[in-house]
């Protein structure tokens, strides 16, 4: 999205952003989406469109847990492993063959996976998997249009 500005407004439109994904709810966040619409929307509309295009996407995270939000908003485990990854081959100025590539990406994905940070409230994984629905990240007992 970023690249959709000039670098001179990128400071400004992160400030906005996590604005967005740093709202108390998901009832919150509508407005930081509009504010940041209302900020850039005149001149890049592009970008705006970015961030509009598909808000229920983009605010989905608050539909899980609360205590999960923190590892929701980050891409920084993927992001962090595929530079490792990418780093390594450019030392080694390539694998060789396709097969020897292929066990170095593991391998190194692997040990990466290892200082990847645990998860937050673990128990309540068993309840997104099932289906459990949370509003404004608490767990709701019982849905409504669900009888008791």
């Amino acid at each position: 999205m970023l690249g959709s500005l000039p670098e001179f407004a990128h400071p400004g439109a992160k400030k906005t952003l996590a604005e967005i994904w740093d709202a108390e709810d998901k009832t919150h966040a509508p407005a930081a989406v509009e504010a940041f619409s209302a900020a850039y929307g005149a001149k890049y509309g592009k970008a705006v469109a970015k961030v509009t295009g598909d808000v229920g996407e983009l605010l989905a995270f608050y539909d899980f847990p609360a205590e999960h939000w923190i590892h929701l908003r980050t891409t920084n485990p993927i992001e962090s492993t595929s530079a490792t990854v990418r780093h390594r081959t450019k030392v080694t100025k390539g694998p060789g063959s396709r097969a020897a590539g292929l066990a170095m990406a593991f391998k190194l994905m692997e040990s990466a996976q290892a200082r990847w940070r645990a998860v937050n409230a673990p128990h309540l994984v068993a309840l997104v998997r099932a289906g459990a629905t949370f509003v404004s990240g608490k767990l709701v007992e019982r849905p409504e249009g669900i009888a008791a």
